[in-house]
Formats: structure tokens, C-alpha cells, sequence
């Protein structure tokens, strides 16, 4: 375990000056007459607004003499102005002055430079991929995660979705490749024949990552089908599994069904609990061998008109 954590944190401190040596410092980008950590004073005065002291103190980590001085310096030279909070009148919020933003103007903008400079080295695919990573790291520093969106499907999305499906239902279920093939098979037949308006793949994205999907499908008859209700190990007890069929749901009687049906195995407990939550309704269900082991495959229903 020690020994895993000594190659973590050697890792850890092996990015980092591989990222000082890719981003470089933030002084060489806005130079100037300023120190590093007025640069970052200023640069945070430049892109945000409302801002108190205490406010920089929090967010740069500064201490509050040393603030207290940078902010004086700044007024001198005519860049800073501070104004009563309209909020709370005990809390002065700082502004930088028309001198101050044309002063540091070129700066930003030499820094906004060299970014769009190592950007476009990149493809479309690998700038989205380093944001979503950026975001993960800052998340997990942070203590806390990347936010969960729901989106409608593009490109890659059905391919993640099987690898996904397959490795959990075969480290948790024991199920063959039989299911991966399924899993692909009816995730290529949506793409390739799929009914925009009334049919739909909801995409649950964390910082570029699929770690979920449902599907809605035209069933025949004036029914919707439910399909392929997944969600990754990483966000069992979310509520991301109800969010998903829900917002299928939602769509299913916006489009006009009367109904929605669908199939799953009694071995998932955590699903059916989702169905039963949403009004679906047992329907039948029968004993098979499917994906390699023996299963009781069930038919749930629910009836739009009776909600």
C-alpha cells in the first residue's frame, strides 16, 4: 500500500512539472511591472466582478496584510477603486479602474495567445478530452466531482456505451459476450434508422466521460420502449439511474405515446426498484438462458394515461 502511494504521489509531483514546463508560469505570460502574485491580484480583478478582499484572500490563499498592501499599491498607481457593497455595507468591492483594465490589457491578451497557441495543436476531440480532464482534476482536488449532464447522443457514444454495459455486467453478473454483442447490436440499429422526434438516447456525461445512458424507442402501437438503462459503478447511489428514466419518461409523453414497456432480468434489483418508484407495473415474466447463465427475464409496463 505504501508502495502505491509512493508511485502516486511521485506521479502527482511528475505532472506537475511537466505542467509548469507546458503552461509555464503565469508571470511569464502577464510579465509586466508586476510581481507573480500581483499578476494573479489583477488578472482575478480583470475577469471577475463583485469581488471583496476577503473574496481574493479566499480564492488566491493570500494573506490579508500582504493583500492589504498589494490593494494599496494598486490605488496609488490609480488602478484600483473600491465602492460600498449595495449588499452589505460593512464590505468594500473592488473594481479595476479604465487605467487599471488598459494596463493589464496586453497582458490577458498575450496570455489568451500563447493558450490558443498550444490549443491548436490539438484536434477538436483531444482540446474537449483535456478540458473534461482539467475539470476532473480540479473536482477531485476540490473534494468534490465533475457535474453529471444528461445530453442527447453523438458520435462515440453508442461504442462507450457497450464497453461500458460489458464490463459491468460481466464483473458483476458473470455474463458472457452475448450481451456485448446485443448491447452493440441494438445500440447500431438505433443509429441506424431512429425517429429524432419520437425516439431518443439520453447521454449521462461527466467532464466528457459516459457514465450513463437509457434509451427511448418507438415499441408499435402507440407504445414507447425503454432500453438500455445503464449507470457506471462510479455513480451507483447518485440518483442518476431515476434521473435517466425519468427524463425518458418525460420524453416518451411529450412525443405522444400512451405507454412505455420494457424488458430486464429480476437479477437487477436496483433497476426494477427504479421501475417500481416510476409506476411500472410487472407485466409477465419467464425463465431463460441468455448471456451465458440462467435468468427470469420479466415485461414491465406503464400506462401513461393513469398518471
Amino acid at each position: 500500500m505504501a508502495a502505491d502511494l509512493d508511485d502516486q504521489i511521485a506521479a502527482i509531483r511528475g505532472f506537475n512539472r511537466f505542467y509548469t514546463r507546458a503552461i509555464g508560469l503565469l508571470g511569464r505570460y502577464l510579465g509586466g511591472p508586476w510581481s507573480l502574485t500581483e499578476a494573479r491580484v489583477l488578472y482575478e480583478l480583470f475577469t471577475r466582478d463583485g469581488l471583496t478582499a476577503r473574496d481574493l484572500g479566499q480564492d488566491l490563499g493570500l494573506d490579508a496584510g500582504y493583500l492589504s498592501r498589494i490593494l494599496r499599491r494598486f490605488e496609488a498607481d490609480g488602478y484600483l477603486v473600491r465602492t460600498v457593497s449595495p449588499a452589505d455595507g460593512r464590505c468594500q468591492v473592488l473594481a479595476l479602474t479604465q487605467a487599471g483594465r488598459l494596463a493589464f490589457a496586453p497582458y490577458d491578451r498575450a496570455s489568451r495567445e500563447e493558450v490558443a497557441t498550444m490549443l491548436a495543436r490539438l484536434g477538436s476531440g483531444d482540446r474537449d478530452r483535456l478540458v473534461g480532464a482539467m475539470a476532473t482534476l480540479a473536482g477531485l482536488m476540490a473534494g468534490e466531482g465533475p457535474e453529471v449532464v444528461i445530453r442527447r447522443h453523438r458520435p462515440g457514444d453508442i461504442g462507450a456505451i457497450a464497453a461500458g454495459q460489458a464490463r459491468v455486467y460481466t464483473e458483476e453478473y458473470g455474463w458472457n459476450d452475448e450481451f456485448e454483442a446485443l448491447v452493440a447490436e441494438i445500440g447500431a440499429a438505433f443509429l441506424k434508422d431512429n425517429d429524432p422526434a419520437r425516439e431518443r438516447a439520453f447521454i449521462a456525461d461527466r467532464a466528457g466521460e459516459v457514465v450513463g445512458s437509457v434509451f427511448c424507442v418507438d415499441g408499435g402501437e402507440g407504445i414507447a420502449k425503454l432500453r438500455m438503462l445503464y449507470v457506471d459503478a462510479s455513480q451507483r447511489g447518485t440518483g442518476l439511474g431515476r434521473r435517466l428514466v425519468r427524463e425518458c419518461i418525460a420524453f416518451a409523453k411529450d412525443a405522444g405515446y400512451a405507454g412505455m414497456t420494457l424488458w430486464t432480468n429480476d437479477c437487477l434489483a436496483a433497476a426494477r426498484r427504479i421501475y417500481v418508484a416510476e409506476g411500472f407495473v410487472l407485466a409477465a415474466e419467464e425463465q431463460h438462458h441468455s448471456f451465458g447463465v440462467d435468468l427470469v427475464g420479466q415485461n414491465w409496463t406503464l400506462d401513461f394515461r393513469r398518471m
